[in-house]
């Protein structure tokens, strides 16, 4: 008789969490590195954990394609932000010096240039 790699075992990869799909792979590889591995066992949890790397690489893959379509729009965006500010002010010109004490607009390509470094270390840290 096999023993299930974990109680979501029969759960097939693609309907796991990121979460689920981590932890069950940590499960599974706690089990190769027990002392006496369970030959019955070894392919089974193999193919297991392969499937989960595939799956997991798979949605990495496509959360970066998605962050990557989805950063130049947010830079377009604040481009026109910004230009429609910088002649706002080059319109109304040091008159408005009352409205000093409103809060300034946020430049938000710093944002977004984090954005894209966190995809990026995102594809390679999610995965271990």
């Amino acid at each position: 008789m096999t023993t299930p790699v974990s109680d979501d075992d029969s759960v097939p990869v693609t309907e796991l969490t990121y979460t689920e799909a981590s932890r069950e792979l940590d499960v599974i590889v706690g089990f190769f590195e027990q002392r006496e591995v369970d030959v019955d066992q070894l392919v089974v949890r193999l193919e297991r954990a392969a499937a989960i790397v595939d799956e997991l690489d798979r949605r990495v893959r496509k959360t970066r394609a998605q962050v990557e379509e989805l950063v130049p729009r947010l830079e377009a965006v604040n481009r026109d932000q910004l230009v429609v500010t910088d002649e706002e002010e080059h319109d109304e010109g040091a008159s408005d010096e009352a409205d000093a004490d409103e809060p300034e607009d946020v430049d938000g390509s710093e944002m977004i240039g984090d954005l894209s470094e966190v995809a990026e270390e995102g594809d390679e840290q999610a995965l271990f």
